[in-house]
C-alpha cells in the first residue's frame, strides 16, 4: 500500500502537468488568431479602398481640366494681298501698286493695309478714295472662351463703333448675306473742310477671324460727290473677296467666302494652340478703331 503522502504528491504533479499543457496549447493558438485577424483587416482595407476609388467624389477629382473648342483658323493672309489687282483698280485707281501695311507685333493674329487714291484734274477738281482693311484673329482660351465666341463679340463691337462714329450723318446699317458667318454694312455721310465724304464700313466675321473694311470717297475742289450706292457695292464686293482670302489662307476653297455656315470648316478635334501672352482684345484696344482711322485719314 502506498502511503497517503505519496499519493497526494503524485496527484499534485499530475494536476501541474495538465495545467502546463493547457497553457502551452493556449499560447500556441494566440499567433494563429492574430494572423487570421490581420488577414481579415487587410482584406477589409482593400475592399474599402476599392470602393473609395470608385466613388463619385474620387471620379470628379480625377476629371480633366476645363477645355474649349479649338479655333478653326490658325493663320491670316498677307493683309496687302487679300484683294486682287482688278478690285484695287476699281476702288483706288490712282493708288500706288502696293498698299501701306500697318505695324503688327504678331502677323498671325492681326494685320492691316491701306490704300489712298487722288485723281487730280486740276481746276476741274479731284476724286479722292481711301481704303483700309484690318484682320484680327482670335485664339481659343479657357479663360476667355472659344476663338469664335471672342470674334463674335468683337464683331458686334465693331459694328456698334461704326454706327456711332463721331460726326456721322444719315447713318444706316444692314446685314450682308453670303459673306462669312456674319456681316454688316454701315454707311454714313461725313462733312469735312475738304468736302463731303461718303463712308462705307463692312464688318465681317468668318470663324474666329474678324475682317473690317473701311472705304470712303469724296469729290474735292468742286468735283462731284461720288455715288454712295456705287461705293457701297464696291466695298461689299471687296469684303467678300477678303473673307475668301482668309479661308484660302487656312486651306479652304476661296470661291464661297463663307465659314462654318458652308460646312467647310476644319474639324474641331484638333487641340487648341496656346494663346498669346496678350489677348487680341487687349492689343487692339490700344489702337484706334478702323472706322475712326478712316475718318481721320480722310
Amino acid at each position: 500500500m502506498q502511503r497517503p503522502a505519496q499519493v497526494d504528491q503524485r496527484d499534485e504533479r499530475d494536476r501541474r502537468a495538465k495545467r502546463l499543457h493547457r497553457v502551452l496549447v493556449g499560447a500556441a493558438a494566440v499567433p494563429v488568431m492574430l494572423i487570421a485577424a490581420g488577414c481579415s483587416s487587410d482584406s477589409g482595407s482593400e475592399d474599402a479602398g476599392a470602393k473609395s476609388s470608385g466613388s463619385p467624389e474620387a471620379a470628379a477629382s480625377a476629371s480633366a481640366s476645363p477645355t474649349v473648342q479649338a479655333a478653326a483658323y490658325k493663320s491670316l493672309p498677307e493683309p496687302c494681298g487679300v484683294l486682287s489687282k482688278k478690285t484695287l483698280g476699281e476702288m483706288v485707281p490712282k493708288a500706288s501698286k502696293s498698299g501701306k501695311e500697318g505695324t503688327s507685333d504678331d502677323t498671325s493674329t492681326r494685320g492691316s493695309c491701306s490704300w489712298s487714291s487722288l485723281d487730280n484734274n486740276g481746276v476741274k477738281g479731284s476724286q479722292f478714295r481711301w481704303l483700309n482693311i484690318s484682320l484680327l484673329r482670335f485664339e481659343s482660351d479657357t479663360s476667355r472662351g472659344s476663338g469664335e465666341d471672342q470674334a463674335q463679340a468683337y464683331y458686334e463691337k465693331q459694328v456698334q463703333d461704326a454706327q456711332s462714329s463721331e460726326g456721322a450723318k444719315n447713318a444706316k446699317s444692314q446685314p450682308l448675306s453670303g459673306t462669312g458667318d456674319a456681316a454688316t454694312t454701315v454707311t454714313y455721310d461725313l462733312k469735312k473742310k475738304e468736302g463731303s465724304f461718303k463712308q462705307q464700313t463692312v464688318v465681317t466675321r468668318v470663324e474666329n477671324v474678324v475682317v473690317s473694311l473701311d472705304y470712303n470717297g469724296a469729290g474735292l475742289a468742286g468735283e462731284k460727290t461720288p455715288s454712295a450706292a456705287t461705293l457701297t457695292k464696291l466695298a461689299e464686293k471687296a469684303a467678300k473677296e477678303a473673307v475668301a482670302s482668309v479661308s484660302s489662307a487656312n486651306g479652304e476653297g476661296s470661291g464661297g467666302g463663307t465659314g462654318s455656315g458652308s460646312g467647310t470648316s476644319p474639324s474641331p478635334s484638333k487641340s487648341a494652340s496656346k494663346s498669346p501672352s496678350q489677348s487680341p482684345e487687349q492689343s487692339e484696344s490700344k489702337s484706334a478703331s478702323p472706322t475712326k482711322s478712316a475718318a481721320k485719314k480722310s
